[in-house]
């Protein structure tokens, strides 16, 4: 058996409608270069890859006992370099929390921070392209409803990301 310890990235998959909505704006306003993984709201940015399995069974259990989630899109946020749309629901935040109490003697600064979930459509570019969007999308933003449906795991090979398992949400 090889040992993989590529890191692990989580992500939590948004329905249909949302993702389609989330990805075009991404393939529209990320520079193409920098666009290799489609849009996606990242729980871990990088968990111990040789804990694969481990981890993969944490978040089959979560999902199964979890039922979607129901999550809003409150507002826009401005990331100097980029927009992102914040996203809000207690309930990502208790499943977030979950698996963080796991694997805390594993987490990276980044992921040991306090979690603020968004799903990013520009980053990467000038500051001024970023405020003319930030300006734009904000002139005619309403807050609208999102559902969390399953949990993504990811292996981070340097490029686009490799699919290592996904949980539905079933509870």
């Amino acid at each position: 058996m090889v040992r993989d310890d590529s890191p692990l990235i989580v992500t939590l998959r948004l329905d249909q409608q949302s993702f389609v909505r989330f990805n075009s704006e991404r393939e529209r306003h990320f520079p193409p270069s920098r666009n290799l993984v489609p849009a996606h709201l990242t729980m871990f940015h990088h968990l111990p890859g040789d804990h694969c399995s481990e981890i993969a069974g944490q978040l089959a259990s979560v999902a199964g006992r979890t039922g979607p989630l129901k999550l809003s899109i409150p507002s826009l946020r401005f990331l100097g370099n980029g927009v992102a749309y914040n996203v809000s629901g207690s309930e990502l935040i208790d499943v977030r929390e979950m698996i963080a109490r796991r694997w805390s003697a594993h987490l990276t600064p980044q992921d040991a921070q306090a979690f603020r979930p968004h799903v990013t459509i520009q980053n990467k570019v000038p500051a001024d392209a970023a405020k003319a969007l930030y300006r734009r999308l904000s002139e005619a933003f309403k807050p609208f409803d999102v559902t969390g449906t399953a949990l993504q795991l990811w292996r981070y090979r340097g490029g686009p990301w490799e699919a290592a398992g996904e949980f539905g949400f079933e509870g």
